[in-house]
């Protein structure tokens, strides 16, 4: 798997509102205002800041991607224009467009004509996942989901516990195999997972058979299509296994403004080598 397809089209609601207690640059304060989380500046260890992106794409070169499909929406001209003139040598990224927010699964399909054939490795561009989560996918022969466990995220993401305790948790078989994202578990769903629950934070490892679902799927009750829905039509339709690599560490998030210093503490020092 040396190709990765990154969802970076979204409205970024949650950032363009105002949060006087955060504390930003005014470079941040300009970007958050936009909505446009992946090019947040982040400093981390003294080092000169990035864009939250770039630490995203660092990590997953780190575990072996040598192309990256950057699918964003059809207004997000400084995206393309940061990573068209940004030297890179190990690294190649093309762009599709969403032309409209109609879901992750439809900004998947978007990236149809850059996967081809080949499996892709499906992230979030205001996540930071581990870059053993990208290798354990990297090593599989199908589909697969890397997942993480309830209480790693507890401690070591940024995100908030009350928002990680309502967070998709994947149903896992005695095979190892992801039979269901349950979306907004309630208790009694979790107490039946037992004490090892593993979380779903959008990490994906796709082959081709993903855009037939996703070219197959009702819009969900919010009016997307999700790629959560195309990862359950491959299971139940097209009886293509996802086989689960269970993580035990966190997943960073870069959803609000208050995220900007708490995701730069957490990365600590890092160099970026694209």
């Amino acid at each position: 798997m040396k190709k990765a397809v990154i969802l970076a089209a979204g409205l970024g609601t949650r950032m363009r509102k105002a949060d006087e207690a955060a504390r930003l640059s005014s470079e941040q304060e300009q970007i958050a205002q936009t909505g446009v989380k992946a090019l947040i500046p982040i400093s981390t260890g003294g080092s000169a800041a990035r864009p939250f992106l770039d630490y995203v794409l660092a990590a997953i070169v780190d575990a072996g991607i040598e192309s990256a499909c950057l699918v964003i929406g059809p207004d997000h001209h400084q995206v393309r224009e940061y990573y068209e003139t940004l030297p890179k040598k190990k690294l190649k990224i093309d762009f599709a467009v969403q032309s409209k927010p109609l879901g992750t699964a439809n900004a998947v399909h978007a990236a149809e004509t850059f996967a081809r054939n080949d499996p892709f490795l499906m992230i979030n561009s205001d996540n930071y996942y581990p870059a053993a989560a990208v290798r354990g996918l990297a090593a599989l022969k199908g589909n697969g989901v890397a997942v993480f466990h309830r209480d790693a995220m507890l401690k070591g993401s940024n995100i908030e516990a009350d928002r990680i305790q309502k967070f998709a948790a994947a149903e896992i078989d005695a095979a190892g195999h992801m039979t269901r994202v349950l979306e907004k578990p309630s208790a009694e769903v979790l107490k039946a997972l037992g004490n090892d629950i593993y979380l779903s934070m959008n990490c994906w490892r796709f082959g081709a058979s993903v855009f037939e679902a996703c070219r197959n799927i009702k819009p969900s009750s919010r009016g997307e299509y999700e790629v959560t829905d195309a990862a359950q039509y491959v299971i139940d339709v097209l009886k293509e296994p996802f086989t689960a690599v269970k993580l035990h560490e966190p997943v960073l998030d870069m959803s609000s403004r208050a995220d900007v210093s708490e995701v730069g503490k957490r990365l600590g020092a890092m160099t970026i080598n694209l």
